[in-house]
C-alpha cells in the first residue's frame, strides 16, 4: 500500500494464515445457515458478530445485522420499550467499534454506524470522542471524516466550528488531505448560505489563499495543499456560468442557399446535399455543463417561427439532460418571390433560475445574441450527386486564401462575446489580481527550487488569466501566456515522465487555444480547396495537421467549421466534435484511433458528407477501453439504440461488425476513406456499402450502383 513494498511470508505466517482461513470458512458456512433460514437467535447473532470481528468486509453479515435489528424489535418484549430498543442498538455499535478496530476503513462498518445512529435512539455525544481516537490514529482517514460530517449535521454543530477544527488538523500536519477537503466542503456550504464572517466572498479568498501558500512554501513536495490551491483557483475563475460563444454568432448575415452549393460563402450556416433546403441549426455553447434548456427558459423571436415549438436537445454525446452544447433547428418557410427574404432573429436568454450550471447553480446572467438569415428565392433545381467528383486531402489540392478576404471573414469569430442585458456587469478585478498576485508568489517559489507540482500550479495560473481576461470582453492579445505555459509543459514532459501523456495532452490544449483564439495564428491554418465547383465542400478549410495533437479542444470556438482536416495526429478519440453542426468533410486520416467506438460523436453529425479515416489503428488491439461506449448486442443499458428488428442485413453481419453498424447506420456520407486500417478487408467493405446507400466512393474507388 502507498509504494510499500510486500514482503514473502514466512513459514510460519503461512501456517497461521491457513488456519485462520479454516476458522472463518467454519463460521462463515454457520453464519450462511442461520442467514437462509433467518435464525436471529443470540447463537446466531454470536456467529455473525465473531465473523464481522474477523472479516469487518463482509457486507452480507452487516446486511443480516440489520434483518436482525428489525426482527427483535418486533418482537413482544421489544414493542414500544425504549430500553430494550436502545440496547439492542447499543450492541451494534460495540460490534462496529470492534470491527473498526481490526480495520478502521472498512466501509461496512462505518455505513451500518450511520445505519444505527440514524434510528434515533443512540446518544451521539461518544461519536466525536471515538473519532477522535481513530483520526489520532490516522489523521488522513477519509471514512472518519465522512463520519465526523454526519454526526455533525446530527448535532448541528455550526460549520464555522468544524472550520476552526480543520484549521487545527492542518496545522498539526499539511499533509492532511482529508482535512484539506473537509475545509472546501465547509467553505462552500459557507459561501453558499451567505454566513456571517464569510462575505464579501473576495475577503475570505485572499485569506485562504494566504493560508495555503503558508502550507506549500513550507513542503513544497507535499501535495495535499496544491490540491486545494487547485480547488481555491477553480472557484475564482469559474463565477458564473455564461454563454461563451454560438452558431451562429452574435452580429453576423447569412445567406442560406437552397441548391446546397457554397460559392464563395464561407460561412454557409448549414451543409445539406438535399435540395431545397431551408433548415439552419442554432447552437448555444456555455462555460460548463448547463440543463433544463428549453422553450420556458430561452426565447427565440423571429418571423414565422414559434418559439415554444422549438425542441433542443443537448450535445454531451451521451443521453444526458446536461451539456455544454444545445441544438436546435429553425426551420425557414419557402419564398417564391424574386428577391432575398430576410429575417431578423434574436435569441435571448433571460436571468433564468430554470437553468442549472453542472454544479447545481442558477445561471446568474442574463444575454442576447441577434443575427440575420437571408433567403433565396424558390428554385425547382437541385444536385445531381452521382456525377460528384472525390475530394482529395493531398497538400496539392489546398492553397492559401487570400489574407484580406480570410480577415474579413473570421473577424465576426472574435466578435463572439456575451452581451448582457439589464444588470450589473460583474467585476473580475479582485479575481485578476488575485491571480496574477498568486502568479507572482509561484515564479518566487521556482525561482529558488525546481518543483514540478509548482511549475504545474504555475501554469494553470497563467491559463486561469487568460480565461479572466477574455470574460472582461476586452482585448487581452498582448498579455496571453501560451507560449509560456507550452514551455512549462514541455519542462514537466521532462521532469516527470511517468505523467508524460497527461502534460502531453494539456499542452495539445494550450496549443489550440493558441491557434483558434488568435486571429493571426489562424490565419496561418486556413486554406482554399482548389476546385470550388463541388457542391459538398466549402472553399474554407481550417488544417490542423502534423501538429502531434492528442487532444482537441476549444471546441466553443470551431462551431463555424464545415471542412476540417486533423490527418497526422496523435488522436486517439473525437470527441468534442458532436459540436460542430456544420462539419461536412471531416479528414482523421493516419492518427491513433483504435475502433469504431471512437468515432461515436460523429453520430450526432447530419451534415457529415465526406470522411477519411484511413491509415489508423481501428481493429488492430484486441482489448480496447472505448469499446462500450456505445450500445451493442451485449450491453442493454438504458436508452440504447440497438434494435436488431430494424436491421435488414443478416444477422450474422451485423453481430461481426456491431461497432460499424452502429456509427455508420444512421450517416449520410457521400465519401469514405477506411483503407489502412487492422479491420479493412473485403467484408467490411461490403457491410458499410450496405449501411450507406448514399455512399459513391469507397477507399478511392467509386462505388457500383445498385
Amino acid at each position: 500500500m502507498h509504494g510499500r513494498p510486500r514482503k514473502a511470508p514466512t513459514t510460519e505466517e503461512q501456517e497461521a494464515s491457513a488456519i485462520k482461513a479454516s476458522k472463518l470458512r467454519s463460521l462463515q458456512s454457520q453464519f450462511l445457515q442461520f442467514h437462509h433460514n433467518k435464525i436471529y437467535t443470540k447463537e446466531a447473532l454470536d456467529v455473525s458478530a465473531k465473523l464481522l470481528e474477523s472479516n469487518p468486509e463482509y457486507y452480507t453479515a452487516w446486511n443480516y445485522r440489520k434483518l436482525a435489528v428489525q426482527h427483535n424489535w418486533n418482537l413482544p418484549e421489544a414493542d414500544n420499550n425504549e430500553e430494550s430498543i436502545k440496547s439492542i442498538l447499543d450492541e451494534e455499535l460495540r460490534l462496529v467499534e470492534n470491527a473498526l478496530k481490526r480495520n478502521f476503513k472498512s466501509y461496512g462498518a462505518w455505513h451500518h454506524r450511520k445505519w444505527v445512529l440514524s434510528k434515533g435512539h443512540s446518544s451521539t455525544d461518544k461519536e466525536l470522542l471515538l473519532l477522535g481516537k481513530f483520526q489520532k490514529a490516522d489523521a488522513r482517514n477519509f471514512h472518519a471524516w465522512n463520519y465526523r460530517r454526519f454526526v455533525t449535521a446530527l448535532k448541528n454543530i455550526p460549520d464555522e466550528k468544524e472550520l476552526e477544527y480543520t484549521t487545527e488538523r492542518i496545522c498539526d500536519n499539511f499533509s492532511n488531505y482529508s482535512a484539506w477537503h473537509n475545509r472546501s466542503v465547509l467553505l462552500s456550504h459557507l459561501l453558499k448560505e451567505n454566513a456571517k464572517g464569510y462575505s464579501p466572498k473576495d475577503n475570505v479568498f485572499t485569506e485562504e489563499y494566504e493560508f495555503v501558500r503558508n502550507a506549500l512554501f513550507t513542503d513544497p513536495d507535499d501535495q495535499s495543499g496544491w490540491f486545494y490551491h487547485l480547488w481555491l483557483l477553480d472557484q475564482t475563475v469559474k463565477l458564473e456560468t455564461l454563454l461563451v460563444s454560438s452558431w451562429p454568432p452574435h452580429g453576423c448575415n447569412l445567406s442560406l442557399p437552397v441548391d446546397a452549393s457554397f460559392g464563395d460563402c464561407s460561412f454557409s450556416p448549414f451543409i445539406s446535399l438535399q435540395s431545397n433546403t431551408r433548415t439552419l441549426p442554432l447552437i448555444l455553447y456555455f462555460s460548463e455543463a448547463v440543463e433544463n434548456i428549453c422553450s420556458s427558459t430561452l426565447e427565440v423571436e423571429c418571423e414565422n417561427i414559434v418559439s415554444n415549438e422549438l425542441v433542443w436537445r443537448s450535445l454531451s454525446g451521451e443521453e444526458t439532460a446536461s451539456a455544454q452544447a444545445w441544438l436546435t433547428y429553425l426551420n425557414f418557410p419557402e419564398e417564391h418571390a424574386h428577391s432575398l427574404k430576410a429575417y431578423q432573429v434574436k435569441v435571448s436568454l433571460a436571468r433564468s433560475q430554470g437553468i442549472f450550471s453542472s454544479t447545481g447553480v442558477h445561471r446568474g446572467n442574463s444575454s442576447h445574441i441577434a443575427f440575420t438569415v437571408s433567403i433565396p428565392p424558390y428554385h425547382s433545381e437541385h444536385v445531381d450527386l452521382k456525377n460528384e467528383e472525390k475530394i482529395f486531402w493531398s497538400e496539392e489540392s489546398f492553397c492559401t486564401h487570400e489574407a484580406q478576404f480570410l480577415e474579413s471573414v473570421l473577424a465576426n469569430l472574435f466578435h463572439i462575446e456575451r452581451t448582457k442585458v439589464d444588470e450589473k456587469v460583474v467585476d473580475y478585478q479582485w479575481n485578476i489580481m488575485t491571480v496574477d498576485n498568486e502568479i507572482a508568489h509561484y515564479r518566487e517559489l521556482l525561482a529558488t527550487m525546481n518543483c514540478k507540482i509548482g511549475k504545474l500550479t504555475l501554469a494553470r495560473l497563467l491559463m486561469a488569466h487568460n480565461t479572466l481576461m477574455s470574460y472582461t470582453c476586452t482585448s487581452h492579445r498582448n498579455v496571453s501566456h501560451h507560449a509560456e505555459i507550452l514551455q512549462l509543459y514541455d519542462d514537466l514532459k521532462k521532469m516527470d515522465p511517468a505523467h508524460f501523456h497527461y502534460y502531453q495532452d494539456e499542452y495539445n490544449l494550450v496549443l489550440l487555444k493558441q491557434i483558434i483564439s488568435n486571429q493571426e495564428l489562424l490565419l496561418k491554418h486556413c486554406c482554399k480547396y482548389r476546385d470550388p465547383s463541388s457542391p459538398k465542400i466549402n472553399n474554407f478549410c481550417l488544417r490542423l495537421n502534423d501538429l502531434s495533437l492528442s487532444r482537441i479542444g476549444s471546441m466553443e470556438q470551431l462551431l463555424w467549421v464545415q471542412v476540417l482536416d486533423l490527418s497526422n495526429n496523435q488522436i486517439q478519440s473525437l470527441e468534442g466534435l458532436e459540436v460542430m453542426q456544420l462539419l461536412s468533410c471531416l479528414n482523421a486520416s493516419h492518427n491513433k484511433l483504435c475502433s469504431f467506438t471512437a468515432l461515436e460523436p460523429l453520430r450526432l453529425l447530419r451534415s457529415l458528407k465526406v470522411l477519411d479515416i484511413s491509415y489508423n489503428e481501428i481493429g488492430a488491439h484486441s482489448i480496447d477501453t472505448r469499446r462500450y461506449l456505445c450500445s451493442s448486442p451485449l450491453n442493454h443499458k438504458s436508452g440504447g439504440d440497438w434494435k436488431t428488428e430494424e436491421s435488414e442485413m443478416p444477422w450474422a453481419e451485423v453481430t461481426d461488425h456491431w461497432e460499424a453498424y452502429t456509427i455508420f447506420k444512421d450517416l449520410n456520407l457521400i465519401q469514405l476513406d477506411v483503407n489502412g486500417n487492422a479491420v479493412s478487408d473485403e467484408k467490411i467493405k461490403l457491410l458499410l456499402i450496405k449501411l450507406l446507400p448514399s455512399l459513391r466512393w469507397l477507399d478511392g474507388e467509386k462505388v457500383a450502383e445498385s
